[in-house]
């Protein structure tokens, strides 16, 4: 199974649409899986609108409407790993606990909100995914997003760098 993971995508402020790339890659996936921060609603509806599932939370400047449809938290059985989503995984320090205190029974936290791109095997054989953003890298250096794989309970993760900037 391949999980296509993104995650503050603030549009449309930072961007009308997802880089081609970004869209092409979560359109070859089993699952979408946004991790907040949508800013309006047309977006989630374009992001449905690839084609495979979307699983979504709501972030922080997600607006009222979002915060209605979308729960704060989602879990998702992934051939049978189970994947937790949440905005705000908090500080770097003592996260993995956190998480791990928060979502006993998932094998994968998908995490945003920081921007900043992360793969961190933990205590547990707990995996921390943050995708970063593939339209406001801030900081970093490139727009990115990531990639889960699950296979026969074997679980990857990467950190997928996309070309160029989103599209205006």
């Amino acid at each position: 199974m391949l999980i296509g993971v993104i995650s503050d995508t603030h549009m449309p402020a930072r961007a009308q649409r997802l880089p081609e790339a970004c869209t092409a890659l979560l359109a070859g996936c089993d699952v979408i899986v946004h991790a907040g921060d949508h800013c309006d609603a047309a977006s989630l509806v374009r992001l449905r609108a690839i084609g495979p599932p979307v699983v979504a939370v709501h972030g922080n400047v997600d607006g009222d409407d979002l915060r209605r449809a979308l729960p704060e938290t989602a879990e998702i059985d992934a051939g049978g790993v189970r994947i937790a989503v949440v905005h705000d995984a908090g500080r770097r320090d003592g996260r993995h606990a956190r998480m791990r205190r928060r979502f006993p029974g998932a094998r994968v936290v998908v995490f945003g909100h920081s921007h900043i791109p992360l793969v961190e095997r933990g205590p547990g054989d707990l995996l921390l995914v943050n995708p970063g953003s593939p339209t406001d890298k801030r900081s970093q250096t490139c727009h990115t997003m990531a990639l889960i794989r699950v296979d026969d309970g074997a679980v990857r993760a990467e950190v997928v760098t996309l070309d160029g900037p989103p599209e205006a």
